[in-house]
């Protein structure tokens, strides 16, 4: 993503005017804002996945994995029986290294709907929400990154044993009288709170680049954001 980043500015500087300030100033055409909204969005994506993709990149941030409700059910049962009584410590880690492992592979999902943006698309974007650009993403490409993080995300959930440590858990609260059963799989609800993070840090990131001057890092960012800027 960062070639490909590198390449877009290349080509955009080979082809501008002597003048730097009079590249920034010059008419945008709609291939220019097509253009910037692409670099906008590759260094979000590339941002979010260096980030969350390291070890305590979710577990020691604000996208932190947190048990769904009922497990918290779960946890507070076990914590008088012998063996479970660390039970949501261990699986919230264990949960959260799954995510930043499966992290790792999104970066060529996102690429490729990021070169697939049209103009059109790109107009309604610049000028719309302060999300917009993230949310455009999110139509595109979530479906496809669910199907690459849920294998992904239950092949790690595994390597750290995860899965049966809480498959083990579930079982023992399910056989306490009188409570009500609950599902032993946690890969699925990993996968969708990993790819809520990812998407919640990119909207950070398309923020800044909206509203933070500094953060319009190239010249393409700098000329393109300006038009959306309050007059």
């Amino acid at each position: 993503m960062k070639l490909y980043l590198l390449v877009l500015s290349t080509v955009f500087f080979l082809g501008c005017p002597a003048s730097l300030q009079d590249f920034i100033e010059a008419p945008l055409t709609n291939a220019d804002i097509a253009a910037g909204l692409k670099e906008a969005l590759n260094l979000g994506t590339d941002e979010a996945v260096d980030v969350l993709s390291i070890k305590d990149g979710y577990y020691k941030s604000t996208y932190k994995i947190l048990l769904p409700e009922e497990a918290r059910t779960v946890t507070d049962k076990l914590k008088v029986i012998p063996g479970f009584s660390n039970v949501e410590e261990v699986v919230l880690g264990r949960m959260n290294r799954a995510a930043e492992d499966a992290a790792k592979a999104v970066g060529p999902i996102f690429l490729n709907a990021i070169k697939s943006m049209s103009i059109p698309d790109a107009l309604d974007i610049l000028m719309g929400e302060k999300d917009a650009a993230t949310n455009y993403l999110h139509a595109q490409t979530y479906q496809s990154l669910y199907n690459e993080f849920q294998p992904v995300i239950l092949e790690s959930l595994n390597k750290f044993n995860a899965v049966q440590y809480w498959e083990d858990a579930v079982h023992k609260y399910n056989a306490i009288p009188f409570v009500k059963d609950v599902n032993p799989r946690i890969d699925d609800y990993v996968a969708h709170e990993a790819l809520k993070g990812l998407f919640a840090l990119i909207a950070v990131k398309e923020l800044g680049i909206r509203t933070d001057i500094s953060q319009r890092v190239t010249p393409l960012l700098e000329r393109v954001f300006k038009k959306q800027d309050p007059a």
